[in-house]
């Protein structure tokens, strides 16, 4: 293949767990990690979005990875300018790491004309990310169930649920590896038996549209919550708040700080109402999934 003048990649952002499906469920989201690529004489990506975040190259999580994918191949990445759109804010657990190793896999995919298959895409991705959630929603779209071991990740992917998501990302982060450190070491086998029913419950009421029995399920969470939730001190209020306007259940976005609610459509707009007035120093929307993944695509310089 001759090397494109102009290409845009885009990747979704995601949500993963959606409260028990630890490491396991992701759900794709409408932001996006945008990419728009220009052949140039040597590397560089610019954040447009976000001019003080702009870390060099060898630090670039995108361009690292793609690296990694083409010195795996012995190939070499000819150099491109990347003009980068980023509405996935970093360290509030909407994927933002995930969605810029994708956008990596995408990039090396496309230059060295690899034509690897999602399959492969996704078992790069989380041999790099370490879990599948976040990674593979990015890819697939949709919702996305996985399970890594340390040979191969298996996925399903399925249709996006049809109910919103009032999404409160609040001002300060919160790294994964920071979230990580507070959860136990070891579940009893009756604790798991638990845990892993309710993540069970979970997809099925989301298959089945039960709005009230997966947001019950969402706070029932054994894995996590209750041993992230006091890294975010406002959760509980946020969740007190979006019930008493209707929504069916909260959890925590990923390893957060961001707190999401699963909402009918009828409602997410009284329950981000009152959450902003509540949290006026915090960004308060309404989400909504979507079912397309990653693209690449090529773009008329006429």
């Amino acid at each position: 293949m001759s090397e494109p003048s102009v290409f845009q990649i885009k990747v979704p952002g995601s949500t993963a767990n959606l409260g028990p499906g630890f490491d396991s469920i992701g759900l794709a989201f409408e932001r996006y990690l945008i990419l728009n690529c220009s052949k140039a004489e040597s590397w560089s990506f610019v954040y447009l979005k976000q001019p003080a975040f702009q870390p060099e190259l060898q630090n670039n999580l995108i361009f690292v990875t793609a690296k990694k994918i083409a010195d795996q191949h012995g190939k070499h990445l000819p150099p491109y300018s990347v003009e980068v759109l980023n509405d996935i804010p970093l360290s509030r657990g909407l994927g933002s790491s995930g969605s810029a190793i994708v956008a990596g896999i995408e990039l090396a995919d496309f230059l060295l004309d690899l034509h690897l298959t999602l399959e492969e895409k996704s078992w790069i991705a989380c041999q790099i990310e370490g879990h599948p959630d976040n990674v593979t929603a990015s890819l697939y779209g949709g919702l996305v169930v996985s399970t890594q071991s340390s040979t191969e990740v298996s996925s399903v992917r399925l249709s996006a649920p049809t109910f919103d998501f009032v999404t409160v990302i609040p001002s300060y982060e919160l790294k994964t590896s920071e979230a990580r450190k507070v959860l136990p070491t070891t579940l009893s086998f009756k604790e798991s038996i638990e845990a892993s029913s309710v993540a069970n419950v979970l997809i099925a009421a989301l298959l089945t549209s039960n709005g009230p029995l997966a947001g019950k399920m969402m706070e029932s969470d054994r894995f996590h919550q209750p041993f992230r939730a006091k890294l975010i001190p406002e959760m509980e209020e946020i969740r007190k708040l979006s019930g008493e306007n209707g929504a069916y259940g909260t959890f925590l976005s990923g390893a957060g700080p961001t707190v999401m609610s699963l909402v009918d459509h009828a409602k997410s707009r009284q329950v981000r109402d009152c959450l902003q007035r509540a949290f006026p120093n915090f960004e308060c929307l309404v989400l909504h999934p979507v079912n397309h993944g990653s693209c690449v695509q090529m773009i008329s310089t006429i």
